[in-house]
């Protein structure tokens, strides 16, 4: 078998699914990390956010130039393109729900089975990513992400990986929300939603209300994907 053959097979294979206990303590796992390591999940968010910024300016014909993380874990996606007009509006609105929708994908995906599928994609994209980036910090962040991700998706036991994979599924879900409270309550001239109200004239706080309502509702379909009986279901 070549290695490319060995590559799909591997990618493809389904995972077994953990038990909803195991889903529930990886929940709760995330949770903790969300609330009590906050500056490295929101990092987490950010690397999201900054990819839905860039995935989006690609897919409306902007020029994407490059992707800064910083620091203070925040990020900036720049491009080139109309400074109005829908693909403009596209891209600066795709950061906020991003880590929510990918969130929400990513949950689909485990639950038939395809956690290896998740983490390879999940490196991939990271991969692509580390190509923007356009600073130092941003690839002392990048590198170990993918290196690490790619290594858990090679030598890990299944069962391992899928935990691995669920968990990065809850802490997308998970932190989704937060920069948008954060960003209800400091506002900022530079902000996604600043930049959105000059664009489109609809004031900055219905587009922080349309993030919020968005990533919640992700963390809300995820957890019913997930761990249903949370809900009732």
């Amino acid at each position: 078998m070549s290695i490319w053959q060995e590559l799909l097979l591997r990618a493809t294979a389904t995972q077994p699914v953990p038990s909803p206990q195991t889903v529930a303590l990886l929940g709760l796992l995330a949770l903790g990390l969300v609330i009590a390591a906050w500056p490295a999940t929101r990092m987490v968010a950010t690397i999201a956010h900054e990819a839905g910024h860039g995935l989006v300016a690609v897919l409306t014909g902007r020029q994407l130039t490059g992707i800064r993380l910083h620091s203070d874990t925040s990020g900036l996606t720049l491009s080139r393109g109309r400074p109005r007009g829908p693909g403009m509006v596209a891209t600066l609105a795709a950061g906020y729900p991003a880590p929510g929708l990918l969130g929400f994908a990513a949950a689909w995906l485990l639950a038939a089975g395809h956690a290896i599928g998740l983490l390879w994609l999940v490196a991939f994209a990271l991969a692509a990513m580390l190509l923007m980036i356009r600073n130092f910090y941003g690839l002392l962040v990048l590198l170990p992400a993918v290196a690490g991700i790619a290594a858990a998706s090679w030598y890990l036991q299944p069962i391992h990986q899928s935990w691995l994979a669920y968990l990065v599924c809850w802490v997308l879900l998970l932190s989704a929300p937060r920069p948008v409270f954060e960003l209800a309550a400091r506002g900022g001239r530079t902000s996604d939603s600043a930049q959105l109200a000059r664009t489109t004239g609809i004031p900055a706080g219905i587009w922080t209300f349309l993030f919020g309502v968005l990533t919640i509702s992700c963390l809300i379909g995820g957890i019913a994907v997930l761990a249903p009986e949370v809900l009732g279901r």
